[in-house]
């Protein structure tokens, strides 16, 4: 355990360096008005838990009339990046690279450690239930090293590394398709959908979406799979992933995903695919079965478990909204994304992904996760200031395990009809 907290501390500690290396070296390349603002803290934690919409009617300074019901105006992509500063859009390959070598090494450590344990013969001295406490506390930290890791993937895949696509795909594949054991360029197409159509009812990826108000007319499997939902939390990534619900496998070609996929696109896919069953079928080989599933695959439940967290949370609010074909624009959609605050350092070892998500879904192909939190300070202020900021949701999560466990339980993929903005 001491040692455990010592890898966090460290990693905490190397993060906060690039930032403060990052924040130097961009003082040389940009004035002191810019680099005031890159040297802004930790978005404020507001007073309250969620930082909601206002239901009274404001104006713009533009003139336009802005309601906080159904009828908000929503400013478009090209006015929202007006509000940032301009060094928010720049894509530091070396500093990308360096976040990569960190959790690369986080991972490594964290695994390798692991392994030793395992493979001891204090450790096989011991009995079944006290093997599993011994590695447990182990087998989270190597697990959250691996979701920091697949955040780096995440950045590859909307080619936020590098303007290089050499070394976005490098990265990608080694975070995502070998440590991860994500195929990179099937997820990558998938989460594309999902960035464009987000919170569209139908059209969205990575999400299910159904009527409350219709769980009748609801298929037999799928009812069975709402009654079971508690058991099946930790594995959802899996049936997501390799059995392809929603949207198709990842693994296997079938599904929506794949409907308007060339041949080409399949086999570039399908190197992705191979590099992940080759990564674990060696692992699996050259462990076996017992050590495999300790040291990997227990790991990687929980790097899903953050995963599917962080994406369900960041999608789910009391007063989130979901657009038709009549109703949906991309901006309305983005708006819907709710930032949560998960601590300082959770923020900072998973690179923004919760503290920083709208200002990513705003401009997911421009701002790389080192720039999130200036951004989403930017994002902020500009807003208000411009007679919008009702638009922004934020809620704090400090108890984030409580909270995917209870909003699981209570909505899992409901939303009420109310919430369906159809005209």
């Amino acid at each position: 355990m001491i040692l455990s907290k010592a890898i966090i501390v460290a990693f905490a500690l190397s993060l906060e360096n690039i930032s403060a290396f990052t924040s130097t070296n961009l003082q040389l390349n940009h004035n002191n008005d810019i680099v005031s603002k890159l040297k802004s803290s930790v978005l404020p934690i507001p007073s309250e838990t969620v930082t909601e919409r206002k239901m009274e009617k404001t104006q713009s300074k533009s003139g336009d009339v802005l309601d906080g019901t159904l009828n908000l105006k929503v400013p478009k992509v090209g006015t929202i990046m007006k509000l940032l500063p301009k060094e928010c859009f720049d894509i530091h390959t070396p500093t990308s690279l360096l976040y990569f070598s960190i959790d690369f090494a986080a991972v490594a450590s964290t695994m390798s450690f692991l392994y030793a344990v395992v493979t001891s013969e204090t450790y096989h001295s011991f009995p079944i239930w006290l093997q599993a406490l011994c590695v447990a506390p182990l087998q989270v930290l190597t697990g959250f090293a691996m979701w920091c890791m697949w955040c780096i993937g995440h950045d590859a895949g909307h080619t936020t590394v590098s303007n290089s696509k050499a070394i976005n795909r490098f990265v990608g594949e080694i975070s995502h398709s070998m440590i991860c054991l994500t195929p990179f360029v099937p997820w990558a197409n998938s989460h594309r959908q999902h960035h464009l159509n987000h919170n569209h009812l139908e059209r969205d990826y990575s999400h299910q979406w159904f009527i409350r108000e219709k769980i009748h007319d609801l298929e037999d499997y799928i009812l069975w799979s709402h009654k079971g939902r508690n058991l099946m939390l930790p594995f959802l990534y899996f049936v997501y992933l390799f059995l392809g619900i929603p949207d198709g496998s990842h693994v296997i070609f079938y599904g929506r995903m794949w409907e308007n996929s060339n041949l080409k696109e399949k086999l570039d896919a399908a190197i992705s695919v191979a590099i992940s069953v080759a990564t674990a079928g060696t692992l699996w080989y050259n462990l076996g079965t017992a050590d495999f599933t300790v040291v990997c695959m227990m790991p990687w439940l929980v790097c899903s478990f953050w995963l599917f967290m962080v994406t369900y949370l960041q999608h789910h609010s009391e007063d989130g909204k979901l657009y038709t074909d009549d109703t949906y624009t991309f901006e309305k959609g983005a708006f819907e994304t709710v930032d949560r605050n998960y601590g300082k350092w959770i923020n900072r070892m998973s690179h923004h992904m919760m503290d920083g998500h709208v200002a990513h879904h705003l401009f997911f192909t421009k701002i790389p996760h080192y720039h999130l939190e200036t951004a989403t300070i930017a994002l902020v202020k500009g807003m208000e200031e411009h007679g919008y900021g009702s638009l922004y949701k934020q809620i704090d999560t400090p108890n984030f395990t409580q909270e995917i466990i209870k909003q699981f339980d209570e909505n899992w993929f409901f939303i009420d009809e109310k919430q369906v903005v159809r005209e």
